[in-house]
């Protein structure tokens, strides 16, 4: 058993690098892979504690995408870890980024009467580099402006809220090019999110696939059987490999867990065989 997706403190899990791995041991996984949002900081540390522990850790990260629908693209990003590469650099282009939209998200939130600073914000993340949404969100709920961290997405920081602030992004294509570029295999993250069914579904992976798309993740940590069993399908009709993850971010999304999801994921071994062998060669 194995588990391809997982957040840690470095972006907007609530948990350690090494405490990711340490939870993954204690369920039985073989291997796992940390895939913080936009970052590979976390992975030397996570590595460390893999080879204390005997699993295996599959360097990753999680890569934000210009939308095709109405929805979010993210792409999941194996096998590379080094900081130098073309998706290493890509990498460092986006957090600068991040941190000019989440300055001037503390500007716009201040402007709508919550006076929330981006050190509050910061002490959430537990690093100026880590701060996402979600720590803005918690740092809402701490000021007493907004009654959970639900609310505060729902009404500022969601897609066409109050606050929202766009950051930049990258094409699927784009982070394709640079995962091959690195090394890596890219495969698309939680395919539902992006806002198509059907045949739009079925033209958009299409598409992703032609780019460059190595995966599209099937098994993922809340969908149904019959989702994975369609998804592992839509997977195969174009030659992408059908990768699982529980998407485990702790106190942000309590009812995901590392290696299970929601109680019933199990992604096999073969999965990252299957990963390895569709990884570029020269």
């Amino acid at each position: 058993m194995i588990d391809l997706h997982t957040h840690s403190t470095v972006s907007d899990g609530s948990e350690e690098p090494e405490r990711i791995v340490e939870l993954a041991h204690e369920v039985g996984c073989s291997a796992v892979a940390l895939t913080d949002h936009d970052s590979l900081a976390g992975l030397a540390r996570a590595r460390a504690r893999a080879d204390e522990l005997g699993i295996r850790l599959v360097p990753g990260c999680e890569v934000s995408c210009v939308p095709v629908a109405t929805g979010g693209v993210h792409v999941l990003v194996y096998f590379v870890d080094d900081s130098a590469s073309p998706l290493g650099l890509e990498l460092d282009r986006l957090r600068d980024d991040r941190r000019v939209r989440n300055l001037a998200l503390v500007e716009r939130l201040n402007e709508l009467g919550v006076p929330v600073t981006f050190a509050q914000v910061a002490a959430h993340a537990g690093s100026d580099a880590g701060v996402g949404r979600p720590h803005f969100a918690q740092a809402m709920v701490e000021l007493g402006a907004v009654g959970s961290v639900e609310e505060a997405f729902a009404r500022y920081l969601s897609n066409g809220g109050l606050a929202y602030v766009p950051k930049g992004r990258l094409t699927v294509a784009d982070v394709c090019r640079s995962a091959r570029d690195s090394g890596g295999v890219a495969v698309l993250a939680h395919p539902t999110t992006i806002g198509l069914e059907g045949d739009a579904l079925a033209g958009a992976v299409r598409g992703m696939a032609e780019a460059g798309l190595g995966g599209l993740e099937a098994v993922y940590g809340r969908y149904s059987p019959q989702t994975r069993t369609d998804l592992g399908n839509l997977a195969r009709r174009f030659g992408l490999v059908p990768t699982g993850g529980s998407d485990f971010h702790g106190a942000t999304k309590p009812d995901l867990f590392v290696g299970t999801g929601t109680g019933d994921l199990k992604v096999p071994d073969r999965v990252l065989d299957q990963l390895e062998a569709v990884r570029p060669t020269g």
